[in-house]
């Protein structure tokens, strides 16, 4: 089964498509679809949105995530 996840950052419109198993990133701006129009808007207004993720935490670099130096 392939693994894709939709990320964005508060303080950014920007929307990613991480490809887990190709390991890319792809932009997808604007969103290509009603449903996910309506997420965008939703994390606009400042919510959070997450299904099927049992994990994901914003890190200050990549170091910061090998060396498991993040708030929790």
């Amino acid at each position: 089964m392939a693994k894709f996840v939709v990320v964005g950052f508060p303080g950014s419109d920007a929307v990613w498509l991480a490809d887990i198993d190709n390991g890319t990133v792809t932009p997808i701006n604007p969103a290509p679809s009603p449903q996910l129009d309506v997420v965008n808007q939703i994390r606009a207004a400042g919510g959070t949105v997450t299904k099927d993720v049992n994990l994901a935490i914003a890190v200050d670099s990549a170091d910061s995530a090998f060396s498991g130096l993040f708030d929790v």
